[in-house]
Formats: structure tokens, sequence, C-alpha cells
């Protein structure tokens, strides 16, 4: 992502991280992203906590509805990307076994 960086894009990093909670951010992405957008990023992240459990690409695209081609860009990015996946899966699994 490196690459690509130009100073909006660094003003919607700080403004995501600004976010405090799931309302705000679910209102933030409702206002800048379509809806289709949204659920495309949401079936990325349910693919990837799948792939992180080990689950194989048929199956995900069967529950989750994606291709097994998306299934495969996203299991590059958990492998070879940035890191961003990692963290928040690291994230979520914390929340949930903080329940």
């Amino acid at each position: 992502m490196q690459k690509y960086e130009t100073e909006s894009l660094k003003e919607l990093h700080k403004a995501l991280a600004l976010l405090q909670t799931e309302e705000e951010v679910a209102a933030f992405l409702e206002d800048v992203c379509t809806i289709k957008e949204v659920l495309d990023m949401s079936q990325r992240l349910s693919a990837a906590k799948m792939l992180n459990a080990g689950v194989n690409y048929q199956t995900i695209a069967k529950e989750v509805g994606i291709s097994t081609a998306t299934i495969s860009r996203v299991s590059r990015c958990i492998q070879y990307g940035s890191g961003g996946y990692k963290i928040v899966l690291d994230r979520l699994q914390e929340t949930e076994e903080a329940k």
C-alpha cells in the first residue's frame, strides 16, 4: 500500500483511527461506502477468519458466497500482505476470548 500513499489516503487512515465505537464505524462506512462495498469487505473478513481456522476454499466459497479467486486474494494478503488481516484477526480473537 505504501506506493499508493497520498495525503487524502493518510487522512482516511487518521479518520478511521479516530472512530471509537462499532456504531461510529458503522455510520462512517455507511456514509463513505456503498452497501456492496461494505458487504464485500465483511465477506473478505469472514473468509480471512475461516482461512485462519484452516477451512478449505470450497467450504468458504459456499458458506460466505464469494469466489475462490477472492478467497485466494485474501489468502495471499494474509500470507504476504502488510499484516492488516493479522492485526484484526488477533484482536477479534482477543475480544472473543475476553467474553
